[in-house]
Parts: C-alpha cells; sequence; structure tokens
C-alpha cells in the first residue's frame, strides 16, 4: 500500500500544480470571435488527461480480453472488467466537461455533434458490456462473452477518435491541439496525474475485488 500512497501523493502535487496553472496563472487568450472561450479553454487541462485516462482503459480491457481468450485465465477478466468499470467513470466525467465547454462555445450543452455522439455510443456500448456481466453468473461463459464483446467494443472508441477528421466537427481535432510550450507541459503534467489515479483505482478495484473472493471462500 505504501507505493499506491506514494504515487497518488505524487499525481495529486500535478494535479494541484497544473491546476493552479491552469486556472490562475495562464492569461485568457484572444477570441475576439467568441469571448467566451477566452477563459473557457482552461477547461482543455480537465477534459483532455480524464479522456485520455479513459482511452487507457478501453485499452487495457482490450489487451486483458485478448489475453483472456488466449489463455483462458480468468485473472485477465477481472483485470479487463475493472479497467473497463473505472474507464466508463471517466467516460461520464469526459461528457460532463464536454458540455461545459459546449454550452459557451457551441451555445447549448449538446449538440449532436460527431464527437458527442460517437463518445455518448461509447459510452453505451461498455454500459453494455457490464450489464452483460450482470445477466450471466460469474465463470468461464461470462469472461468469454465480456472478452468477446471488450475486444468488438474498442472499435467504438477509435471511431470516437477518428470521428472529427471522418465527419465536420465544431470539436477541435484530437491530434490539432496547439499549445504554448509551458502550457504544453502542464496538460502534460496533467494527463500523467490523470493517468496515476486512473491505474491505481484500477488496481484498488482489482485488490478489492480478490479481498472478497477469499472472504466468499472463507
Amino acid at each position: 500500500m505504501r507505493k499506491i500512497y506514494f504515487s497518488l501523493a505524487i499525481a495529486w502535487v500535478l494535479f494541484i500544480y497544473g491546476s493552479y496553472n491552469a486556472l490562475l496563472v495562464f492569461p485568457p487568450i484572444s477570441s475576439p470571435a467568441n469571448p467566451p472561450m477566452e477563459e473557457l479553454y482552461r477547461n482543455v487541462f480537465f477534459h483532455v488527461p480524464i479522456n485520455a485516462s479513459a482511452f487507457l482503459g478501453f485499452t487495457i480491457t482490450l489487451g486483458a480480453s485478448i489475453l483472456y481468450l488466449r489463455t483462458r485465465k480468468l485473472s485477465y477478466d477481472l483485470v479487463a472488467s475493472k479497467a473497463a468499470k473505472i474507464a466508463v467513470l471517466f467516460t461520464t466525467f469526459t461528457l460532463l466537461t464536454g458540455m461545459v465547454w459546449a454550452k459557451p462555445a457551441w451555445g447549448t450543452y449538446w449538440n449532436w455533434d460527431p464527437r458527442e455522439t460517437t463518445a455518448l455510443i461509447m459510452w453505451f456500448v461498455y454500459l453494455g458490456y457490464f450489464a452483460l456481466r450482470e445477466a450471466m453468473p460469474a465463470g468461464e461463459p461470462r469472461a468469454r462473452a465480456s472478452a468477446v464483446l471488450g475486444i468488438f467494443g474498442y472499435a467504438s472508441g477509435i471511431f470516437t477518435l477518428l470521428s472529427t477528421r471522418i465527419f465536420p466537427s465544431l470539436h477541435p481535432p484530437t491530434l490539432g491541439l496547439e499549445l504554448e510550450p509551458k502550457m504544453g507541459m502542464t496538460l502534460g503534467l496533467m494527463i500523467t496525474a490523470a493517468i496515476i489515479i486512473f491505474l491505481n483505482l484500477v488496481y484498488l478495484e482489482i485488490r478489492l475485488e480478490r479481498l472478497k473472493e477469499k472472504v466468499t471462500r472463507g
């Protein structure tokens, strides 16, 4: 547990430092055509790290699902499901912070923009992943079905990432974000902090599940 406390302490130091810069140090940007954007850009320092962590989680689910199908080890199913669980939580925060951006930038909280729509579809796909797991008893059949959905469901994430390139979109391109060097460094620190927090939450979920299994076995 000491390693967890240490890594979380690092994450929170990075997060506090990044938040301080993002909210209090960096000046407004010039946006005469859309004055709210002069301050609203600060949302990027929270929205992007949360989103990056969510996609990392779905990627872990993809990898663990493939490993389960190759090895039939239930430990991989456990990793896949817990990574997906925290990723769905982070995706919820991604959608919410996106709505905070959309209201002043585009006029309404929800615009059915391709990025918004595909992200919502992805969210529902992984909610379906857990609905499937709840509908089946624990064991190999559930793990196998979950692994298949965890693999094919990842396509919804790829579609979300590519949506701004495939369709006309109000949302800035995923790889088209340009920031000043200090802002870019701060964003990198915030992404690092979010990923550390994400990985620790997944680890704690896995550990809690294993403790539950020990108690159940007596």
